[in-house]
């Protein structure tokens, strides 16, 4: 798609210019991407499912080309999971909600096509190095899920579409869509249930860690700097 738009008449980056921008984007969990991962060993049973969370941060976008910009900046994001722990033979079964915290720096190569006077059409792809400061853990009667990092540092691949409209003097409005896709799995998870006589049971599954984001920006005006872009006519 990027090849495609790059090579077209429409295709118009912004020479010269240099953004910055806030972000806020909600984590869509679709069924697409299979959010549910369920366990069993008998009588011990469990599901870990991937139910939202958010994502904000800021971006700095640079005109490299007339064609071409470049678009990195620092974003965190929530995971939210839903968890239930059961037992068949006694009859429990409980649920609850956990947390998983991360941090983004991505990198993306973006071209534009025109779609009016002031609205524009972005497509944008590139990486992304992921950053999981800490585990998250949360208790419930008789079980526990624990979520540990498989590594601090992580790679993945990013890609974005969206549409954004452009004020003379009051800065870019921007909507779009982001899928993130880790290269290796994020975590792993541990679903525990623990007996007051016997040896606790877990259940271990890992965390894909992909999503798709509603993508709301807002970045503000900025002038050409004209020396790049004499520069580059």
């Amino acid at each position: 798609m990027l090849l495609f738009i790059a090579a077209s008449g429409h295709a118009h980056g912004q020479l010269g210019v240099t953004t910055f921008g806030i972000q806020y984007k909600p984590v869509l969990p679709l069924s697409l991407f299979d959010p549910v991962t369920t366990l069993e060993d008998p009588p011990i049973r469990g599901a870990m499912e991937l139910t939202g969370g958010t994502a904000f941060g800021m971006v700095v976008r640079t005109g490299l080309t007339k064609a071409v910009s470049l678009e990195t900046g620092i974003n965190q994001i929530t995971r939210r999971y839903d968890f239930s722990v059961a037992n068949d033979t006694s009859g429990y079964e409980e649920g609850s909600s956990v947390r998983y915290v991360g941090y983004e720096v991505p990198v993306l190569a973006m071209v534009y096509i025109r779609l009016g006077q002031r609205t524009w059409m972005n497509n944008a792809l590139g990486f992304s190095l992921d950053m999981y400061p800490s585990d998250a853990q949360k208790d419930v009667t008789e079980g526990r899920v624990y979520i540990f990092r498989n590594s601090w540092l992580q790679a993945g691949v990013v890609g974005n579409v969206g549409v954004e409209y452009r004020t003379e003097r009051s800065g870019y409005f921007y909507l779009g869509a982001t899928y993130h896709r880790p290269f290796n799995e994020m975590a792993t998870a541990d679903l525990t249930w623990y007996d007051a006589i016997f040896f606790p049971t877990t259940l271990r599954t890992a965390l894909d860690g992909s999503y798709l984001t509603l993508d709301v920006r807002y970045f503000f005006h900025e002038a050409p700097d004209k020396t790049r872009t004499r520069k580059g006519r």
